[in-house]
């Protein structure tokens, strides 16, 4: 993601959450929740992101990405946290390192390799 600012030589590149992970929190009391209220780079449908082990390279538009972590530390209670007790970036969001740069565009599939 040009200008993002997570770019740069390290392994947390690009953050990827799953609209199925947004409904949870919505479910919760959030109702208003929308893509990229969790700061995720990119928004997916139909895949359980976190049971996807790290190490995983995956195709989206002409991207090529490797997932490196999931879940992360929730710093110090982040606003959604703070609002309902709890919060599914820390267990369900995901983070990659590009291992090749290209476009992605909205409803692009993602093809995982391995």
């Amino acid at each position: 993601m040009e200008g993002d600012a997570h770019a740069g030589d390290w392994h947390r590149q690009i953050s990827l959450l799953a609209v199925e992970s947004i409904d949870k929190m919505k479910a919760m009391g959030l109702p208003d929740l929308k893509d990229g209220d969790f700061a995720e780079n990119i928004t997916t449908k139909g895949l359980v992101l976190h049971e996807i082990p790290v190490g995983t390279k995956f195709k989206i538009g002409d991207s090529l990405l490797e997932v490196t972590q999931i879940g992360k530390k929730c710093h110090k209670g982040c606003a959604i946290k703070q609002k309902v007790g709890n919060c599914i970036m820390p267990t369900e969001g995901i983070f990659a390192k590009v291992l090749k740069g290209g476009p992605i565009k909205k409803g692009d599939k993602i093809e995982l390799l391995d």
